[in-house]
């Protein structure tokens, strides 16, 4: 029998035992940690360090995602400790990274993920030298992989994001929440971590504001809603979050049927069902919508430095890619200033206006 939908599905999902309840199994990793220089003590260490600096949750997942990479790598190749890996062992790990593909859909790793990864284990093989722990920095003349300077995919037209809005079954609970969340994703381009961390005290709906704490690189903002939005989380606040919430204490803004907050994977799943539907199937279905915003901003005339705190980049060249999609200006100055772009209708397919060149 199949599972109900909408605001039905609550007691059912909520009866299921916890180990069926679906979600990413925690992954355990079997490394020697029997002697201080093995490579799964030393990555327990490195990480340990890392949070005692206050770095922030996501950098320190980053970087134990590259080091399980790595250290699988080496255990592979019967490599256990860092003492045994030298340069020319990393090296090959480079080149193997560059050979990578994946085993379902037999893509390459792109370059900025081949950069961060090595990237990680710079820092890494650093951090143990000036520990002392290895009498060398094997990792000191890697070379990073060089940057592309890649443009964002095409834009969500304003009628796609429209026949997006549309798919939530507004009629039903669950259906207000999935609309305010994909409201809130357009209008203010939020990042997906920065969506299910937010909690009731961040949004202010008699000021129209929204409080982003620790944002990323632990930064806080504070940004407008727009008005559709508002009255979006409204009716969120007001009909299906009560039917969700079992803890008082819980204070979460947007919550699941289990009632508690969203993990960013499982609502990035979530918003790509919904453009599945409404037939804009693509990668990265949540920075979809933030692009979006950006584009639509700009657009409309806003100054790029007010999009970059609404999307809380640091660096304004980040923001600034955004320009390169908006061609409004460029076509007009080519149409006032190329001679192709001058010409009357019944010119253009005129033999007499090419110049053949032998």
């Amino acid at each position: 029998m199949s599972a109900p939908k909408g605001i039905a599905s609550i007691r059912w999902m909520r009866d299921r035992p916890i180990h069926t309840r679906g979600g990413i199994a925690k992954w355990h990793d079997c490394w020697d940690r029997t002697s201080p220089d093995s490579l799964g003590t030393l990555q327990d260490t490195y990480l340990e360090q890392l949070r005692a600096h206050n770095y922030s949750p996501g950098t320190i997942e980053g970087r134990r995602d590259a080091l399980k990479t790595f250290i699988n790598w080496c255990a592979a190749r019967n490599l256990t400790s860092a003492s045994q890996v030298t340069q020319s062992i990393l090296e090959a790990y480079q080149v193997w990274l560059w050979s990578y593909r994946h085993p379902t859909k037999g893509k390459p790793l792109g370059w900025s993920a081949q950069r961060q990864r090595i990237s990680t284990l710079r820092d890494w093989f650093h951090w143990m030298n000036r520990k002392s722990i290895i009498p060398y920095d094997p990792a000191i003349d890697l070379v990073l992989p060089r940057p592309e300077k890649r443009l964002p995919s095409v834009s969500l037209t304003i009628r796609q994001i429209r026949r997006l809005l549309s798919i939530p079954d507004t009629t039903d609970p669950l259906g207000i929440r999935d609309r305010a969340i994909l409201e809130l994703f357009y209008t203010n381009g939020l990042r997906r971590a920065e969506l299910c961390n937010l909690e009731l005290q961040d949004f202010n709906a008699d000021h129209g504001s929204l409080h982003i704490r620790l944002g990323k690189g632990k930064k806080d903002r504070i940004i407008p809603v727009g008005k559709r939005a508002v009255a979006w989380i409204r009716s969120y606040l007001k009909t299906t979050r009560p039917l969700l919430c079992r803890d008082s204490q819980e204070t979460h803004l947007f919550l699941t049927g289990y009632g508690g907050p969203f993990n960013p994977d499982v609502l990035s799943r979530r918003v790509s069902s919904f453009m599945k539907k409404a037939g804009l199937a693509g990668h990265g279905s949540c920075h979809q919508l933030r692009h979006a915003c950006a584009t639509h901003m700009l657009e409309g005339g806003a100054d790029i430095r007010f999009i970059q705190q609404l999307l809380g980049h640091e660096k304004l060249e980040t923001t600034a890619i955004y320009t390169t999609l908006d061609i409004r200006q460029l076509k007009e100055v080519h149409r006032k200033c190329h001679p192709a772009s001058k010409m009357k209708n019944d010119e253009l397919f005129s033999e007499e206006m090419i110049d053949y060149e032998i």
